[in-house]
């Protein structure tokens, strides 16, 4: 996997993973900088948890109306195409426990982690009171994409606000903090999710994001879309095998909050 690639890193050998398997929580939120992110980066593992009960969120940073190789596309029809993207894809991955889909709504490629849009975060996360928050790896190396990077540290720096009552107090909504976070693409990851039943399930929620076939995907056709679906599932279960289970999702697990 190269450091712009999104999703769950390629099989490199056993990691050094130290805990596996979350007791399933009661409320997950999952935060992306784009429409699709969280789909890539944890989406076997929000299905799975959905299965068992768990109320999945979604949280999206940016309107995605950079997200097309057509230098003549509407930028506005695109990001309202990639909400309903969105929507679907929490419908497919998560079904009845589907939760919240919340769009910032920052213009794709402008979102910065300023003192605003952490109180924002911390705000859907006092509201929402999520058990575990899953986001992007801040610190991942060699990151090009800004928005990824802000995106993970809004995730972490929206858990700091959220938790301490003295931190936007204006905003007139308890405090909260949450149990674990889990970030995703990370350079060095120690926890993992057996997610061996739910490989399709997260391939379905992909698939609900059409506009991205071309640039994210590079499935512009049958044949394409297949090599799609074999690199997302060859991925997964060769994480799995590295660690002895049919396929994997894994994850830098902080849990002293």
């Amino acid at each position: 996997m190269t450091a712009n690639e999104p999703g769950q890193p390629a099989p490199s050998g056993p990691a050094a993973i130290t805990s596996r398997n979350l007791d399933v929580p009661r409320v997950a939120l999952a935060i992306g900088a784009h429409p699709d992110d969280v789909e890539f980066g944890c989406g076997a593992t929000l299905a799975k948890w959905a299965a068992a009960g768990c109320l999945v969120h979604h949280l999206i940073c940016t309107d995605g109306s950079k997200g097309t190789w057509d230098p003549l596309a509407d930028a506005h029809t695109l990001a309202a195409r990639r909400q309903l993207e969105q929507r679907e894809a929490a419908r497919r991955l998560t079904g009845t426990r589907a939760g919240e889909v919340v769009f910032l709504g920052y213009i794709d490629g402008e979102l910065d982690s300023d003192l605003s849009a952490r109180g924002r975060v911390a705000f859907v996360i006092r509201q929402l009171r999520p058990d575990v928050v899953l986001g992007h790896d801040p610190w991942k190396r060699y990151r090009l994409h800004p928005d990824h990077r802000h995106a993970g540290l809004l995730a972490c720096e929206g858990i700091v606000a959220a938790r301490d009552p003295h931190f936007f107090p204006e905003q007139g909504i308890a405090h909260h903090r949450p149990e674990h976070l889990m970030l995703f693409e990370a350079d060095a990851p120690d926890h993992l999710e057996d997610v061996s039943d739910w490989i399709d399930p997260k391939l379905a929620a992909l698939e609900a994001h059409e506009s991205q076939f071309e640039s994210t995907m590079k499935a512009v056709d049958d044949a394409q879309l297949v090599a799609f679906h074999d690199r997302i599932r060859n991925r997964l279960t060769g994480i799995g095998s590295d660690h002895g289970v049919g396929a994997a999702e894994v994850f830098k697990l902080i849990s002293d909050l």
